[in-house]
C-alpha cells in the first residue's frame, strides 16, 4: 500500500488551495486520534483523513466528488477500506456505500467538525486552537452566520453516528488538531 508520504504527494498534486490542504491535514490528525482511541490502524485511518477530499478542488460537484478520488486511489493501489470510507463520507453515496463501519463513521464525524474548530480558533485574539474551549465552539455553532459553510446537522449527526457525545467529540478533535497546530497554522500568536 502507498505510504503517508505518497498520500501527501497525491493530495498536494490535486489540491493547490492551502486552506483545503489544511482542512485535510486537520481531518488526518483527528482520524489518527480516533485510530489510537479505538485501537485501529493509525496509518490507514490517517491516510483516509488526508485523502478524503483530494478530488474536491477539481471536482466540487457532489455527484462526482469522492467518485473521482476512488478511481485515483484504486489506480494507485490504496486499501479498499480507505476508498470505502472516502466514498461513504459523501451523503450522496449512502445507498451504495453506507457508513456501516467505524472507519467510515469516524471520517464523516471528523470532516465538518474540523472546519468549525478552525473557524472558531481563527476568531480568537491569539488565533490558536491550543486551549480552545468546547463551550466556545458550541457557542459559535449556534450562530448561523458564523462559518456558514459548515453543516450544523452533520456536526451533530457525525457524533451520533460515532456513538459519542458532541462535546466529547469536539474536545477530542481540538486535542488532535492542537498536536499539529504548527502544520495547520493554528499555533497562534503570543498574547
Amino acid at each position: 500500500m502507498p505510504t503517508r508520504e505518497d498520500a501527501y504527494r497525491l493530495m498536494t498534486s490535486h489540491v493547490k488551495n492551502v486552506n483545503l490542504q489544511k482542512h485535510m491535514l486537520s481531518v488526518e490528525a483527528a482520524m489518527r486520534f480516533y485510530a489510537r482511541k479505538y485501537g485501529e490502524d493509525e496509518e490507514l485511518w490517517g491516510i483516509a483523513g488526508l485523502l478524503h477530499d483530494c478530488d474536491y478542488e477539481e471536482y466540487p460537484d457532489l455527484e462526482r466528488h469522492t467518485q473521482v478520488a476512488a478511481h485515483w486511489l484504486r489506480e494507485e493501489g490504496y486499501d479498499e477500506r480507505i476508498i470505502y470510507a472516502i466514498l461513504a463520507h459523501n451523503d450522496l453515496n449512502q445507498e451504495t456505500n453506507p457508513r456501516n463501519d467505524l472507519l467510515s463513521r469516524a471520517l464523516f464525524a471528523c470532516d465538518e467538525i474540523t472546519g468549525m474548530i478552525t473557524a472558531t480558533a481563527l476568531v480568537r485574539p491569539n488565533k490558536s486552537v491550543i486551549g480552545l474551549e468546547v463551550s466556545s465552539v458550541r457557542k459559535k455553532m449556534k450562530s448561523k452566520g458564523f462559518a456558514a459553510g459548515v453543516n450544523r446537522e452533520d456536526l451533530v449527526r457525525g457524533a451520533e453516528e460515532l456513538g459519542i457525545p458532541l462535546e466529547e467529540h469536539i474536545a477530542n478533535v481540538i486535542q488532535a488538531m492542537s498536536e499539529v497546530a504548527d502544520q495547520l497554522g493554528l499555533r497562534g500568536t503570543a498574547a
